[in-house]
């Protein structure tokens, strides 16, 4: 006699794997960024420059401008997709990232010394593609929050 087993996953199970795939393709993603960065002719400077605060994703020079890229990317194709993907970096996390950029530049003695833009960097990756889209969206916001950086 046979006995019938099933697995079923537990749910913990199930979310366990959830990060470690986004990691992998938040990681894709910012290798593609940067990628796609050079081939414009920025310079890179840093991917994943964090503290226990934050996190900047890429880091580069554009002429004589420090350039703080926030990556995002779908697998959705499509303008709504891209839309809803750049939606994403609301006035909460453009605060973050002002701030980890604010530390950034401190501990770097460079606060006021260099101009600075941030620009969001939306990368879609339909299925039936190999390669992502990018929608580059360059002055996406101003700094914010308490401490704003210099003009």
């Amino acid at each position: 006699m046979a006995i019938e087993t099933t697995r079923s996953n537990p749910p913990e199970a199930l979310f366990a794997r959830w990060p470690s795939w986004r990691r992998w393709f938040g990681h894709r993603s910012e290798r593609a960024a940067a990628r796609y960065l050079r081939q414009i002719g920025y310079r890179v400077l840093a991917a994943n420059v964090a503290d226990s605060a934050g996190e900047l994703d890429l880091l580069a020079i554009d002429q004589n401008t420090l350039v703080v890229i926030e990556v995002r990317s779908t697998e959705a194709a499509g303008s709504h997709a891209i839309e809803n993907t750049a939606s994403s970096v609301d006035h909460r996390k453009q605060r973050k990232i002002t701030e980890a950029t604010l530390r950034f530049l401190a501990s770097r003695r460079l606060l006021g010394k260099i101009p600075i833009r941030f620009d969001v960097l939306v990368l879609s990756w339909p299925s039936n593609m190999r390669k992502p889209l990018f929608h580059h969206i360059r002055q996406a916001f101003e700094a914010t929050g308490q401490f704003q950086l210099f003009s």
